[in-house]
């Protein structure tokens, strides 16, 4: 079958002719309607997270069709619309365990764009649970253009949350589409200035940082937060994992989706909660430029692959 992948740890990924997956016990085989780019992919392609067999197929997001079951298969039955996290998922099939991080896809969008939705999505939703946060409380999101924030930015704002945006370029409508109530443009006047001057002098509830990598960074952005409140790194920034310092709540969030939570993703599409918006659509062999792309930063929502 066609897929994308690498033959070497931090080769440029290319088209690919690999063997198609079978079912085993317990396990779906899915036909691929579409996969999703993640800034993760490349990291994988690297190596980052361990030295699985060569050639490595990329991808971890997914949506399809199930074409076959393997022994012992209850949850699913053949013709299943699905989606959910798998890996090796640019290709023209993907097999994934049922009792793994797959769910039925939602009725309320087309198939392949919940594709866009395991990665960023489960993100999303798990941090909004982890912070907990409530209706009328200040959430401060740094990042919120690519697909995570427009996700967070989403369901926060449906939880009553009062959402500052925080983007690199005007996104000022876009941000006001997805229910954030202030859009900040970082690379046009200063967050702590705008945040402690005219926002919330007394710190916001709480910080969502999906962007800032060097722990001198978040601890910056962390000064923005109140006593009491919770600041979240989505990229091991944080000091001392989940250690309450200066009075602020640090969590190191790493993102463990299951069934449970895609089936809640889905509920909140179907329930018109949460839009799913593909800013791109790309085919299987254009693959390894988007990837380039997005790891290049700066990534507007989500982009898709179909095989």
């Amino acid at each position: 079958m066609r897929a994308v992948g690498v033959k070497g740890y931090g080769a440029t990924p290319e088209l690919l002719d690999v063997p198609k997956p079978a079912a085993g016990p317990g396990q779906l085989l899915v036909r691929v309607e579409a996969a999703g780019i993640n800034p993760v992919d490349s990291a994988i392609a690297a190596g980052r997270f361990g030295k699985p067999p060569l050639p490595l197929v990329l991808g971890v997001d997914f949506a399809g069709r199930v074409e076959a079951l393997g022994d012992g298969v209850s949850r699913f039955g053949l013709g299943d619309a699905v989606f959910g996290r798998a890996a090796g998922t640019y290709a023209e099939y993907v097999v994934v365990d049922e009792t793994g991080p797959v769910a039925l896809a939602p009725d309320a969008v087309e198939l392949k764009t919940s594709a866009a939705l395991p990665t960023a999505g489960a993100t999303a939703l798990g941090i909004l649970d982890r912070a907990d946060v409530q209706g009328g409380e200040s959430l401060l999101l740094i990042g919120a253009a690519g697909g995570v924030g427009t996700f967070l930015t989403q369901l926060a704002s449906a939880r009553d949350a009062r959402v500052v945006a925080v983007t690199r370029g005007d996104e000022s409508v876009r941000m006001g589409l997805f229910g954030a109530a202030v859009t900040v443009d970082a690379t046009a006047e200063s967050l702590a200035d705008r945040i402690e001057r005219d926002e919330y002098p007394e710190g916001v509830d709480v910080l969502v940082d999906l962007v800032s990598a060097d722990p001198d960074a978040f601890a910056a952005n962390k000064q923005l937060v109140h006593d009491g409140g919770v600041a979240v790194s989505t990229r091991g920034a944080v000091s001392e994992h989940g250690v309450v310092q200066s009075g602020v709540e640090e969590v190191a969030f790493v993102v463990e989706p299951t069934g449970d939570l895609l089936a809640s993703l889905a509920k909140e599409v179907d329930a018109g909660t949460l839009k799913v918006f593909v800013e791109a659509e790309v085919p299987l062999d254009q693959a390894p430029q988007a990837v380039a792309r997005i790891q290049g930063g700066g990534a507007r929502g989500k982009t898709i692959v179909k095989p």
